[in-house]
């Protein structure tokens, strides 16, 4: 390449996969930023890949863990999809569908007096519908079952715009009607404002070269983040749950771990550990933006 960078103990000191990826405060060459920064703008709390089933008293369990996370004192949630256990199944039935989502209704009844953003994973939109008429069909029920404006939006708060994004088209990728939009929300994006954007599957993600759901069209979305580059911070994802970290041209794109771990199971014999999912734990991020477009994801195992 004609140029070294320089590795010094980068992210030595965090134990990847348990307490945290916590970067964000570092240049590219893994050297910290000066610590001149006062407290952040917000406080979001990301969660992803519930996977809501009532049995096996996972819904109990669930509760418990918004619980812990309400404590740490968050301004709203980031839900990264896959609310519910499974819908997506040829085999699926109506009456299993509504009690999944009778499941996370319950749930979320916990976070009233909190603002919920959420966007459509891979299993919550049910295909065996008796028609493409039924009500319960694919994107459009999910989009109202979980109380998002529509299958993608954007919204702001203080100085970060926020903009959640639906892959689940043409084999993981934005539409045209989509990317049409993006572009024109980074564009409108005022000076000064920061972009966190939110998908179910990873744009960028280390883990994609052994675990599939990385978005195909990555490489029109790296070039359109380029061209704002400015603005466009941080994508927030889940969908592999794996935990990993990866750095862009100024963007970060932090893939984090499943809420249910291993589908709120013990695991298999490739979980590191009991509950794992291959070596990462069920948890959740929280997630610090500051003023100046900084950012810290800090990934929290949970005990269920």
């Amino acid at each position: 390449m004609g140029m070294k960078m320089k590795r010094r103990n980068f992210l030595s000191n965090i134990p990847f996969g348990i307490s945290a990826i916590a970067a964000g405060d570092q240049l590219s060459n893994g050297e910290k930023k000066p610590n001149a920064r006062k407290k952040p703008a917000l406080t979001v709390a990301h969660i992803t890949d519930v996977h809501i089933r009532p049995e096996e008293n996972i819904p109990q369990r669930f509760k418990k863990c918004l619980e812990e996370i309400k404590s740490k004192k968050v301004d709203f949630f980031l839900n990264g999809g896959d609310m519910i256990h499974a819908a997506d199944y040829n085999d699926i039935t109506k009456e299993r569908v509504l009690e999944q989502w009778k499941a996370w209704d319950d749930c979320v009844e916990q976070l009233k007096g909190y603002e919920v953003h959420s966007c459509v994973g891979n299993h919550d939109t049910w295909w065996a519908a008796p028609s493409k008429d039924d009500k319960m069909y694919g994107v459009p029920y999910v989009v109202e079952r979980a109380g998002m404006p529509n299958r993608y939006y954007s919204f702001t708060k203080e100085n970060w715009h926020f903009i959640i994004l639906d892959g689940n088209n043409k084999g993981i990728s934005l539409d045209q009607e989509q990317m049409e939009w993006l572009k024109k929300e980074l564009e409108n994006t005022p000076s000064g404002t920061y972009v966190l954007l939110m998908s179910h599957y990873p744009i960028l993600t280390v883990t994609g070269s052994w675990e599939g759901g990385q978005h195909k069209d990555h490489v029109a979305l790296r070039q359109l983040f380029y061209q704002h580059k400015d603005k466009v911070k941080v994508c927030l994802s889940g969908h592999q749950h794996l935990l990993d970290r990866a750095w862009y041209n100024g963007v970060e794109y932090y893939c984090n771990g499943a809420m249910s771990g291993f589908w709120w199971g013990k695991g298999d014999a490739k979980s590191a550990r009991p509950t794992y999912y291959q070596e990462t734990p069920p948890g959740y991020a929280i997630l610090k933006l500051y003023e100046d477009g900084s950012v810290e994801n800090e990934y929290f195992t949970h005990t269920y």
